[in-house]
């Protein structure tokens, strides 16, 4: 909820609202008057020693001042339930190091204008912030304590115009400062709910039209891509399975009807290591098509897919994964499901190489309503190893956060060295009927 959103209730006089109010404002006395304080010096000394070009870099770090402003109001801005994202508002330098930095900065639109409002800020908003908390809070407030002042000091100025001395009448002025005091609140909310959009309209405005299409367009290629990419391991899982292995098949019991065949002697040896040989073939290829994607993954699932790399796993695992989606055809997207399953081999495979862990455990299910609308699959993977596991340090787990990446997840990693290790992954999706 929003300040004016807030205005438009019946009990704004008697929620938090105008104190958020009064905080923001108050804040931005404060705030302004460092940022004035901050940027003259800085420009004044900045002129002053130029000729010298001492001043030169303090006038650059001068005009690079709007960044850490507009990052403090984007955070005030919060106060006020107004939500600035800062995402976009500057771009990753091409290169690394100090000047590659600065010269992005200095070139971009984002800088200026926040350096604008910083000055803004310094110059014009705070004074305003404080007449506003003064002609809204301050003279009402005084007004209220009149009967509280004539009793203490046996009279009341009210705004240094007239003075009160009787106790009949400050308690009229106390009331008229009352009803005021209301209708301040109101106009400080007003205030406020203005001075917020203008702040944000600065410090985070919205991405244009056409930078959300390119947004959008990406996001649908990016779909696209990773379907087809999808479809491509299928197609060449389904020619390997059903071309050059039935052929090394083939290939395999020809050799070894011939190697019955044959009497014993030379030919018969060589036969024989001939039909060893294509076996060993055979068998590396079926890996590899397992590998590429794992015909149990399309004709049954993610559950059995999962249980078949658990059986696998030189390490004993505890499997506890069910998706609840029932047995009326309904399976998660084919992209979720390879990606799930890959992230789970690849896991269990960092398990044995790396964590000395005498036992795994996977878990985790599908997690929506019944509809999928909102849904999401969680994936646990666990071990009782050495723990120390981080991202970048060759196991693996940036390939994997960049495979569900891809499809908006998220892969969270908790490995404190002594163990246990915890990877968890959470990919949106929802379930769709795939029975015929």
């Amino acid at each position: 909820m929003t300040v004016w959103r807030a205005l438009r209730g019946r009990g704004y006089l008697w929620s938090a609202w105008p104190w958020r109010a009064l905080a923001y404002l108050g804040s931005g006395v404060l705030f302004g008057m460092v940022v004035l304080v901050a940027i003259g010096c800085g420009a004044v000394l900045g002129g002053v020693l130029a000729v010298v070009l001492v001043g030169l870099p303090l006038l650059g770090l001068t005009a690079l001042a709007g960044i850490p402003v507009a990052e403090v109001e984007r955070r005030r801005l919060r106060l006020v339930g107004v939500r600035a994202e800062p995402a976009g508002q500057h771009r990753v330098p091409e290169r690394a190091g100090l000047w590659a930095w600065l010269s992005t900065r200095l070139r971009e639109a984002a800088t200026w204008r926040e350096l604008a409002y910083a000055v803004l800020v310094g110059v014009v908003l705070w004074p305003l912030d404080a007449l506003a908390v003064v002609l809204a809070v301050g003279v009402p407030g005084q007004m209220v304590a009149a009967p509280v002042l004539v009793g203490v000091q046996g009279e009341a100025k009210v705004l240094k115009a007239w003075t009160v001395d009787t106790l009949p009448g400050a308690f009229g002025v106390a009331a008229l400062g009352v009803v005021l005091l209301a209708t301040g609140a109101y106009a400080l909310g007003v205030f406020v709910g203005a001075r917020a959009e203008l702040a944000r309209a600065m410090v985070a405005p919205p991405a244009r039209a056409e930078d959300s299409a390119r947004v959008t367009e990406l996001v649908r290629s990016r779909v696209r891509l990773v379907d087809a990419f999808e479809a491509e391991r299928r197609r060449i899982e389904r020619d390997l399975h059903d071309g050059a292995q039935q052929r090394l098949v083939a290939l395999t019991m020809t050799l070894g009807l011939a190697r019955l065949d044959t009497p014993p002697g030379p030919l018969a040896d060589q036969l024989a290591k001939a039909h060893d040989e294509a076996g060993q073939v055979l068998a590396e290829l079926r890996e590899l098509i397992h590998g590429i994607h794992p015909k149990v993954l399309t004709d049954y699932g993610l559950e059995a897919a999962v249980a078949d790399a658990a059986d696998r796993s030189p390490v004993p695992v505890d499997l506890d994964l069910d998706l609840g989606l029932g047995l009326d055809g309904r399976r998660l997207p084919e992209a979720v499901e390879s990606a799930a399953y890959f992230v789970v081999c690849e896991a269990l495979a960092n398990v044995a190489r790396h964590s000395g862990a005498s036992r795994a455990e996977v878990g985790g299910g599908y997690e929506g309503g019944d509809n999928g609308d909102g849904g999401r699959l969680v994936l646990r993977i666990g071990d009782d190893g050495c723990g120390g596991a981080r991202p970048g340090s060759g196991t693996g787990l940036t390939g994997l956060a960049d495979r569900v990446s891809v499809l908006d997840g998220r892969l969270t990693l908790s490995s404190p060295p002594g163990g246990p290790t915890l990877l968890r992954v959470e990919i949106p999706c929802r379930p769709t009927d795939r029975s015929g």
